[in-house]
């Protein structure tokens, strides 16, 4: 498998903020909430150095000394004391108050982005199509809806805490600098052409380096999934030492480029304090030349300092959020990535409008071709008829299509030409979850999920009473089985049926598929991987499970498919034989030699 290739998603990439924020539906009323008491914590907290110059210039000085003028700019201003206090007092505790707000706004913001995106994600991963999954790594879609869904609720929650309230106190500072003194105002601000023009290159460059990051991010957790998926292989072929090896290149490279992305920041922020610092030096010289030349009073001075570190301060902020942006950035083009990922099959119709329509079970394939993306055709000007209840086995050597046929029957892919029709209506005239809602489908490697025994027995049909469950357990030899687990049928199963043997998962797996009562049952080499004595309950089960249903079987033990109604002998995507199984064993041709060498000794 390999990551796709998101470099294409130009589009998405110049849209992809406003793309996110459209998806964030009602959040988007509380952003704007949260932006309201940002603007206004920047305003509170623009106008405690005036109130700190005003205190300079009425409490402190004696008037007519030392400077004209009145207090920073307001002729005529004065208070007691008392009153003085009190109103510093309640911005003090107005403040507080927008604090505790926007920390537990943010907080919701951030939770039900993630919570959001990730609910969409899933959702939006049950819609797609199998073949996307056979070429994308489990571990870059959990990156997607772990980590990186994670960075963007972190980003867009605090960065728009950090953004509207640097720019607010930014705007409060340079309008209250321009009305105290508008000479010493610009002089200050003089410096901040040059660092917007100094944020915009580095902004560029931190975008391009974190995107390798979250690439490289992607492959190191696919390189865990499938390190631990296949732990057992590497461990009996000893390849522990191989598989550190090419482990050890790929996060080095992650390592070098997060490197390289830590010293772009650490970088950056230097030169902006570094110019922070500049703005705050001209303000103590210029007032300080001011103050003694009578021009300036020493509030307007105190003023000025204040404002030029509590400028410099959300500058910093936001060239700090702004070096994160990009880092999430990357992580918002991914998740969008995905969302954005069409499902290659899709309904003609709304599933509702069949919802209660029979599905009798018959067959037909119309010259069907079909290859997988980028591979030979499998399958060219089949055809096939398998009238409803009949019983159809499939052997053939790896790669003539066996496992094709079924995939198409249950709409994981569809032909690229000719037509598969399910009771003469053709399959794309069905609803996806109509067309498998009637299929029973049984793997060589049973999938169980976490949960009680009756939980995974009742997963096809959750609405099914705790006597249908044991009835279906009971049908296919399973009941005195589960009766035997501690618990019975409430016994806990681990992740993907730990603790259990593949004849037991198996057998779980088979009630699971006759409560469903589907119309159609499809089994994958369901024997391959079983004793013989487990073989032998589970060959009773299947027959159960089959009677009066249309079923395709794919075997490879011979023994499973004896009493099939039909035996397919399948070679390069073509029926080379077709017949029960007496009649191919007269016939002494392929399926009379494979059955000879699996049961004469």
């Amino acid at each position: 498998m390999t990551v796709p290739n998101e470099d294409r998603l130009s589009g998405t990439r110049r849209r992809v903020w406003p793309v996110i924020l459209a998806r964030a539906g009602t959040l988007r009323t509380a952003m704007v909430g949260l932006g309201l008491i940002m603007i206004g914590v920047g305003a509170i907290d623009a106008l405690f150095p005036l109130l700190n110059g005003i205190a300079v210039d009425t409490f402190l000085r004696p008037a007519g000394t030392g400077g004209t003028g009145a207090a920073v700019g307001f002729a005529g201003f004065a208070l007691t004391i008392g009153g003085f206090s009190v109103l510093y007092g309640c911005l003090a505790v107005v403040q507080a108050f927008l604090v505790w707000a926007l920390i537990a706004l943010a907080g919701h913001i951030e939770m039900g982005i993630m919570y959001r995106f990730r609910d969409d994600a899933f959702v939006h991963l049950q819609n797609l199509s199998l073949s996307y999954f056979d070429r994308t790594p489990a571990g870059w879609i959990l990156s997607r809806l772990t980590s990186d869904i994670q960075r963007l609720g972190e980003t867009i929650a605090w960065g728009l805490v950090d953004v509207v309230w640097g720019i607010a106190m930014m705007v409060a500072i340079a309008v209250a600098m321009l009305i105290i003194n508008v000479r010493l105002a610009l002089l200050v601000l003089s410096v901040v052409p040059p660092l917007a023009l100094l944020s915009f290159y580095f902004q560029r460059k931190i975008l391009g380096v974190h995107r390798n990051i979250r690439r490289l991010n992607s492959e190191v957790t696919a390189g865990f999934s499938e390190g631990i998926a296949g732990v057992a292989t590497s461990k009996t072929l000893v390849r522990e030492e191989e598989n550190l090896r090419s482990f050890t290149v790929l996060t080095g490279s992650m390592r070098r480029s997060a490197i390289r992305a830590a010293v772009i920041s650490a970088l950056y922020l230097p030169l902006v304090l570094l110019i922070g610092s500049i703005g705050t030096s001209i303000a103590l010289v210029a007032g300080g030349v001011g103050f003694r030349a009578g021009t300036v009073t020493l509030g307007t001075v105190v003023a000025f300092v204040g404002y030029t570190v509590q400028f410099f301060e959300p500058v910093r902020e936001v060239a700090r959020v702004l070096t994160e942006l990009q880092s999430a950035r990357s992580a918002a083009e991914r998740v969008q990535s995905l969302l954005d990922t069409e499902p290659e099959i899709r309904d003609r119709r709304p599933p509702h409008q069949e919802s209660r329509l029979q599905c009798d079970g018959r067959i037909t394939f119309e010259n069907v071709c079909f290859a997988y993306a980028g591979g030979e055709p499998v399958l060219e000007d089949f055809s096939l008829e398998i009238p409803a209840g009949q019983s159809v086995a499939f052997i053939g050597e790896t790669g003539a299509g066996k496992s094709t046929i079924v995939n198409l029957v249950s709409r994981f892919y569809q032909p690229d030409s000719g037509r598969l029709l399910i009771d003469g209506v053709d399959q794309n005239d069905h609803s996806i979850s109509w067309m498998r809602s009637q299929l029973g489908y049984v793997l060589q490697t049973p999938i169980l999920f976490q949960g009680t025994v009756a939980e995974n027995i009742r997963f096809g049909r959750p609405d099914a009473s705790d006597a249908e469950v044991v009835e279906a357990a009971k049908n296919v030899a399973a009941h005195e089985l589960i009766t035997r687990f501690p618990g019975g049928y409430d016994y806990l199963i681990g992740e993907g049926g730990s603790g259990l043997s593949t004849g037991q998962k198996q057998l779980i797996s088979f009630a699971r598929a006759l409560l469903a009562n589907p119309r159609i049952v499809i089994l994958d080499e369901a024997t391959s991987s079983v004793d013989s004595e487990t073989e032998l309950r589970i060959q009773r089960a299947i027959r159960v499970l089959l009677t009066g249903r249309t079923s395709l079987i794919i075997a490879h033990r011979l023994s499973t498919v004896r009493d099939a109604d039909r035996i397919l002998v399948l070679d390069e995507g073509k029926i080379v034989e077709d017949g029960t199984h007496d009649a191919l064993i007269t016939r002494g041709a392929h399926y009379s030699r494979l059955y000879r060498e699996q049961f004469v000794v």
